[in-house]
């Protein structure tokens, strides 16, 4: 029988040959970066040393070599190499794969099979490979950038080891750009400055980046561009961000934590990455709003009132005025006094409610509108805190059989400086009360 899903190389004698194409590494150690995974002691490097590649599933931004090392994994471990893409395969084209993977097996050939953007496969789909995994028919190596602990069921991942691919860095990238300027058989005509825009254009995109080179090469030119020129010519590529996937999470943690760290310049970083990104500045307002209660709190009661007004100012005036209005929330976040004292006093509240979430308030502070309530003791012995001493009765509020527990504990810094005199006044006061 025949293989109809074997990839056999298409004749390239009477056409051209992409730049990508054509410096694609024959060999793992030609490969530009991902140098912690391919080393000896990485995990692709020691399962090659050991002669036990297991199924895998290659995560990682676009452009950094997640089909060159599948393919070049195939040939080291003399697994004939089978190809197919999630977004044109159905369920008929599947059965075909792995019946001629089963065939090939019964001839003493393994197969590993290749699955571009395996996330896109559904649910019931990813767990029809996990049969041909277990008894063998095939070594399956999947790739995807998104978060596979979002997109992959937890079946298809027990089953294979998560390699995580990085995007190039700069000095990977000037690597690859001398090997292509070596195939074109010509430097780049570019002066310094363009050349780094080059370099940061392709933003971590090893494929990117030659098709730039491919494209700059073209034009023939006789001079040297510099930075303003190269970038009349280039369209900057558009920053890599889903506003539903995992560097939506990835980048508004970043912020969030930029402004819990007290360093304002990297909070509008984060906060300028996400509006290029083409963020809704709506969900920027509240998520700000959310810092000045979980980690501002009490030690600047003036910051939530700040992350509101700004939010109002950006209602009124709109984008791109009213972002303005936004980062200067921001930068008054950064500087402000940190304390999550109310925010772990409400967690902790809320855990014990779970817990004793039956147990009746003292029947001294019911109130008891009918007299058969007064009768079974609701609001007898109940002390009138503006009739007390100090205005402070010190009567105990919790259930009768819970132990007074202290859980707001404000930090020395800022309001809440004032806040800790103020517990420690009613504490002497209850104590006293109490005797």
């Amino acid at each position: 029988m025949s293989d109809l899903f074997d990839k056999t190389p298409l004749p390239t004698a009477t056409g051209p040959r992409p730049l990508a194409d054509r410096l694609r590494p024959r060999k793992l150690s030609e490969v530009i970066g991902q140098a912690k995974v391919l080393a000896e002691d990485g995990p692709l490097g020691s399962m090659l040393m050991s002669g036990s590649l297991s199924s895998l599933v290659l995560w990682g931004p676009p452009g950094v070599g997640k089909t060159t090392i599948a393919r070049l994994l195939a040939d080291e471990t003399d697994l004939s190499f089978v190809q197919i893409s999630a977004i044109f395969t159905g369920v008929p084209e599947l059965r075909k794969v792995f019946e001629s993977a089963r065939l090939r097996r019964q001839n003493g050939q393994g197969t590993l099979l290749f699955v571009d953007e395996i996330h896109r496969f559904n649910k019931a789909q990813q767990d029809g490979f996990l049969p041909y995994m277990e008894d063998g028919t095939i070594l399956l190596v999947g790739a995807t950038t998104e978060n596979p602990s979002f997109e992959l069921n937890a079946a298809l991942l027990s089953r294979s080891q998560v390699i995580v691919l990085e995007r190039l860095t700069l000095t990977e990238l000037e690597l690859l750009a001398q090997r292509a300027e070596h195939e074109l058989g010509a430097a780049l005509p570019l002066k310094g400055d363009a050349r780094e825009a080059m370099l940061e254009m392709a933003d971590g995109d090893g494929r990117a980046l030659l098709n730039l080179i491919e494209q700059i090469s073209a034009w023939k030119l006789d001079s040297h561009l510099t930075r303003d020129q190269l970038a009349t010519r280039l369209m900057r590529r558009a920053a890599k961000y889903d506003k539903s996937g995992e560097e939506h999470y990835n980048l508004i943690s970043a912020l969030h934590k930029s402004v819990r760290g007290s360093d304002p310049d990297a909070a509008l970083y984060w906060f300028a990455r996400m509006l290029e990104g083409g963020e809704d500045p709506r969900f920027l307002a509240r998520r700000i709003t959310r810092m000045a209660v979980e980690d501002i709190g009490l030690a600047d009661p003036q910051a939530q009132d700040i992350c509101l007004q700004s939010w109002q100012t950006y209602e009124r005036l709109g984008s791109p005025e009213g972002e303005l209005a936004l980062a200067q929330a921001l930068v008054y976040l950064a500087l402000a006094p940190k304390s999550n004292g109310v925010y772990t006093a409400y967690k902790a509240a809320r855990a014990a409610a779970k817990q004793t979430g039956s147990e009746p308030p003292p029947k001294h502070i019911l109130n008891a509108p009918t007299k058969m309530m007064k009768d079974i003791g609701y609001g007898t012995g109940y002390a009138y805190d503006h009739d007390a001493e100090d205005g402070f009765s010190g009567q105990n509020y919790f259930p009768d059989t819970m132990k007074r527990p202290i859980w707001y504990s404000p930090p020395e810094r800022g309001f809440e400086r004032e806040l800790n005199k103020r517990i420690d006044y009613f504490a002497k006061l209850r104590a006293k009360r109490q005797s």
